[in-house]
């Protein structure tokens, strides 16, 4: 076995880092495929982003400038990927990347919202909706115990010293 598949599968690692690391290898392979257009990913998000864009626009009342999708799914890939790495090391600043990436890609790609209640695309957009949050509220639990434990102090007291004469 490759070092790196051991740090994957060590028994040492929580779940959820073993899971990251994961989602790392599938970002390469988003990557890879991205080229200029921005890859099967841009072809399959484009309808899905056009949607959001309009529900934004009609709802709000605001007009959103024309993004180029191939931009935000760079930009999705680098957030996650990088998210991914920094959080594998138990890095706070991974954690929220992560969560950055998940509060905007999730109502994008798992638009139950656009279905009927009875289909069975709401029922597998919803489900992965739902996984998602638990994804969301696992970042802020990590977040939360991180930001908890006391950091050390390095400015202790030390114990006074006697003199000689």
């Amino acid at each position: 076995m490759e070092g790196g598949f051991m740090l994957v599968t060590s028994p040492k690692w929580p779940i959820c880092r073993r899971f990251c690391s994961l989602e790392c290898v599938f970002e390469l392979q988003w990557f890879n495929e991205f080229g200029i257009d921005g890859g099967p990913a841009a072809k399959f998000l484009k309808p899905k982003f056009n949607t959001v864009v309009t529900n934004i626009s009609f709802h709000t009342g605001l007009v959103v400038t024309h993004i180029e999708l191939k931009h935000v799914i760079g930009v999705m890939i680098a957030l996650k990927g990088l998210g991914g790495l920094l959080f594998i090391l138990s890095s706070s600043l991974g954690a929220y990347l992560l969560l950055l990436h998940l509060a905007f890609i999730t109502p994008i790609v798992h638009d139950f919202y656009n279905y009927d209640i009875g289909s069975i695309q709401f029922g597998q957009l919803f489900t992965k909706f739902a996984q998602n949050c638990a994804l969301v509220g696992a970042l802020l639990f990590f977040l939360g115990m991180k930001n908890s434990i006391p950091k050390r102090q390095s400015n202790r007291k030390k114990a006074p010293k006697s003199k000689t004469n």
